[in-house]
């Protein structure tokens, strides 16, 4: 188990406001036939989106399907205001739910069973499962991803999850002396799973030392500090708040900037065939 006692993690999250009218335009806001790159800095109230069901809520919504791009999740930033939620989240019972928590506290009640999750908490909501959503008295925010649960032939859905960051040891990558590391919420060896989510850990100077290029589509979240990434053939310098998007066999790596850690939540689809055309 983790020492509760160390540094609190931190975790950007949105501007919202409007910025004054006297900025200047000139942003790394980027959509290219291979990735996007969604920085914090545009991430602002006149973009947010709303869901019937629910009250008190507004959310950025910062991935979702596309023909032709990443076509296996969305993701959403969900603010609630004191007192907001939904008791009917998911209207598509093919979909399964997976749940970040980065400010303020959520109670989660899943298959009847209650959870306070606070900021590090992790859900894993498999589809079909009745869940709904509670805020308390003041302000939380949220990631959100939706995937449609692949089935497989022998495999069951799998079971809820509910955990911490702050308990789960991270994993150092092989062969980095500790300097990359992932903290993984899901079992990677458990084939009932078909997405995953998962902190990686970049301390200052470290790197993903090759172009990694593979067929798992990505969301990743910037949640602290700043790296240089290469996406496709170009160096964007990422930091808190940034959001990349990434459709599969693009090619990533990247060089932790410092002073301190950069760390990022990543999505990636796993564990099934790639769809055929009929």
């Amino acid at each position: 188990m983790k020492d509760k006692t160390m540094t609190q993690p931190r975790y950007a999250g949105p501007f919202a406001g409007l910025p004054p009218q006297t900025d200047l335009t000139t942003d790394t806001a980027v959509f290219t036939e291979a990735y996007a790159v969604i920085p914090a800095s545009t991430m602002r109230d006149i973009v947010t989106s709303f869901l019937p069901g629910w009250t008190g809520m507004r959310m950025w919504v910062i991935a979702r399907p596309l023909s032709g791009f990443a076509e296996t999740f969305s993701q959403y930033i969900v603010e609630l205001q004191p007192n907001g939620g939904s008791r009917h989240p998911e209207t598509d019972e093919g979909v399964q739910a997976a749940i970040f928590v980065t400010d303020g506290g959520l109670t989660l009640t899943i298959a009847g069973e209650t959870h306070e999750l606070t900021p590090g908490g992790f859900a894993y909501i498999p589809a079909g499962t009745e869940w709904s959503v509670a805020n308390g008295a003041e302000t939380s925010r949220f990631h959100w991803w939706r995937k449609r649960w692949q089935a497989a032939p022998g495999i069951d859905k799998p079971d809820v999850i509910i955990a911490n960051e702050r308990d789960i040891d991270p994993i150092p990558m092989p062969d980095t002396g500790g300097s990359w590391a992932t903290t993984r919420f899901i079992d990677p060896t458990d084939m009932r799973h078909d997405m995953h989510i998962t902190i990686v850990t970049l301390t200052p100077g470290g790197t993903i030392p090759f172009a990694e290029t593979h067929v798992m589509e990505h969301g990743l979240f910037v949640i602290e500090g700043k790296a240089v990434y290469r996406l496709n053939r170009d160096w964007v310098e990422v930091g808190p708040g940034d959001f990349m998007w990434l459709r599969a066999f693009c090619p990533q790596c990247c060089y932790a900037g410092g002073p301190g850690n950069f760390r990022y939540l990543l999505y990636k689809d796993v564990n099934r065939h790639a769809p055929l055309w009929r």
